[in-house]
């Protein structure tokens, strides 16, 4: 192996020798003599150490034996190493690289772009994303310096030309990637969608989206909301999407089954939470064919009456336990609402521990409000009418237009009901199941929310940091398809842990990414990159939940070795590689 860079052939005396083969002249040293007492005379000890330039006879190719012999030799652009770290981790990348491979991402972000710069970069701001759980761009660069890259000859980009990639992500680019993503999945099978919203606050300036309501961490600032449709069966993420800060749950959902509709998921059922529980939301289903599972507040007027039906009859019953989740179930068909045209099962389940909390709850803030009550007496106040819903308020009248607050007298009859409805909830399906069946359907969902805390804590878009509306569509769309490579890294971490006989070390995501980012290529004195040691226990752990043995990783080591040192080449002569 030589390099194709040129070097001045050494000028040490006595040393340097040349030595022709086939016409190739070949520059050999001699590093060492063994005298022979036998013989009485020296064995030279020699190595070739470059290949003679036949245009420049002063000149040579050299090797790694010249590197190794003469350290110290000045190298033509040899301060261009420094562009890159001579520790490189490549744990996390080769894991991302297969992922992104086998879920065809890597296929689908090329189509949009149809060059290699555009995809390159828009996976490394994704695993950058994920590695890291950072989504700063000027702190790309770094990442960038010390690992290897999906980007074309591994260019590093700035971090202003990482902003102004992300500000040219269109609204058109997002669409296309999530018709493609959707577009490969198995539509006639039937599914189970989890479908759920957060919101996001924001203090940029040129951002249509944002406005202000009722955040769910209210900070004093405009929002705008985010919901993630997740694929309960075949546990991914299948779209999102992004809209203005005022518009409910309630509202958005019809939008939404209309685009599944569009992305041809006919054959789907959708599990919902309690904010999009509407009457309305239940007849669209209906007429689109969707059948669903929704979870309804105990305590909602629509489903009491249901509840203290079968209050009494199940909770203290062994046949009606559902250990996994430490509740007792039982179902009821029967109209949800008056004008309902058919009927649905309605599951009404009972939790011990759930009761204890709510009245807890409840006593605490019944004692909050008549100390409250306490302090205003005798005070010149008219309170509002919402404090009236467990207390009946007393006032004094000293003239026509003057009234004095008195005191706060409990409704007893009113707490004492409530109190005897905590612990219960109950979940509403189309479709007849047990009510076993309805739980554990409806707790699949408890996987899209932690693609939501994965979002927020693990992909650092806690906070956006953009300017624009433009630079805000790119940073989600780079979001969501790192949420889907994470996503995947957690279920097969997951899958991996309940394997029989397997160890639960390092198997969740962030543990698995600290231990993955410490398999560590180095450069060595001869400028190619080698694995610093081998894989340890705890990492073949890890890398057999993705299908990756250590051969796996010798040959992706020497892959991204050759493709970093693209000035070492294997140079060929007569036909031969020397």
């Amino acid at each position: 192996m030589y390099f194709d860079f040129r070097v001045s052939i050494p000028k040490e005396k006595g040393k340097i020798y040349e030595r022709t083969i086939k016409g190739v002249t070949y520059i050999n040293y001699e590093y060492d003599r063994i005298y022979k007492p036998d013989k009485k005379y020296n064995i030279p000890k020699r190595t070739t150490i470059g290949r003679k330039c036949d245009d420049e006879p002063s000149m040579m190719y050299p090797n790694p034996n010249f590197l190794t012999f003469f350290p110290d030799a000045e190298l033509p652009g040899n301060e261009g190493r420094t562009d890159r770290s001579s520790c490189l981790r490549i744990g996390t990348f080769m894991v991302l690289e297969k992922l992104m491979t086998e879920s065809m991402l890597d296929k689908i972000v090329s189509g949009i772009y149809n060059d290699d710069r555009g995809t390159g970069l828009f996976l490394d701001l994704a695993a950058y994303y994920l590695t890291t759980e950072n989504n700063a761009g000027q702190y790309y660069p770094d990442y960038a310096y010390n690992h290897p890259l999906f980007t074309p000859e591994y260019k590093i980009y700035s971090d202003s030309t990482v902003s102004e990639f992300i500000g040219q992500i269109s609204v058109g680019d997002s669409v296309e990637f999530q018709n493609e993503w959707n577009a490969i999945k198995k539509h006639k099978e039937k599914i189970y969608i989890s479908y759920d919203s957060t919101n996001k606050n924001c203090q940029a300036g040129d951002i249509e989206l944002v406005e202000f309501s009722h955040a769910k961490e209210d900070k004093g600032l405009p929002i705008f909301n985010y919901s993630i449709a997740y694929d309960c069966n075949n546990r991914e993420p299948l779209f999102y999407e992004d809209y203005p800060g005022s518009i409910v749950d309630v509202s958005q959902l019809q939008c939404m089954l209309d685009k599944a509709n569009a992305y041809g998921y006919k054959n789907a059922g959708f599990i919902l939470d309690r904010g999009y529980f509407s009457r309305e939301n239940i007849r669209y289903m209906d007429k689109c064919g969707y059948d669903f599972v929704i979870m309804v507040k105990g305590m909602k007027v629509l489903v009491n009456d249901a509840v203290k039906e079968v209050k009494g009859t199940f909770e203290e019953k062994r046949q009606y336990a559902i250990r996994k989740f430490c509740v007792n179930g039982t179902t009821v068909k029967r109209f949800v609402f008056p004008s309902d045209e058919k009927e649905r099962y309605l599951h009404v389940y009972y939790s011990y521990h759930k009761a204890a909390a709510e009245k807890e709850q409840l006593e605490q803030r019944i004692d909050k409000l008549a100390a409250y009550f306490k302090k205003l007496e005798r005070q010149p106040v008219v309170l509002d009418k919402a404090y009236e819903k467990y207390f009946s308020l007393e006032y004094y009248h000293e003239g026509k237009d003057d009234q004095c607050f008195v005191c706060a007298i409990e409704k007893g009859s009113v707490i004492e009901d409530e109190l005897r409805m905590c612990g219960y909830f109950c979940i509403i399906t189309s479709a007849d199941m047990t009510a076993k069946e309805a739980l554990e359907l409806y707790k699949s969902r408890d996987a899209s929310e932690k693609l939501f805390k994965a979002d927020k804590s693990f992909l650092g878009n806690k906070s956006m940091r953009v300017y624009s509306g433009e630079a805000l569509e790119g940073k989600m769309l780079i979001a969501f398809v790192a949420l889907i490579l994470r996503n995947r890294m957690y279920t097969k971490l997951k899958d991996e842990e309940e394997r029989p006989l397997t160890q639960p070390n390092f198997k969740n995501v962030p543990a698995a990414i600290r231990e993955l980012e410490k398999i560590e290529m180095i450069r060595q004195a001869d400028g190619i990159y080698r694995l610093d040691h081998a894989l340890t226990a705890n990492q073949k752990t890890i890398l057999k939940a993705f299908g990756i043995d250590a051969n796996y990783v010798k040959r992706k080591v020497n892959e991204i070795s050759n493709e970093l040192n693209s000035r070492v080449k294997k140079v060929k002569i007569d036909g031969r590689k020397s």
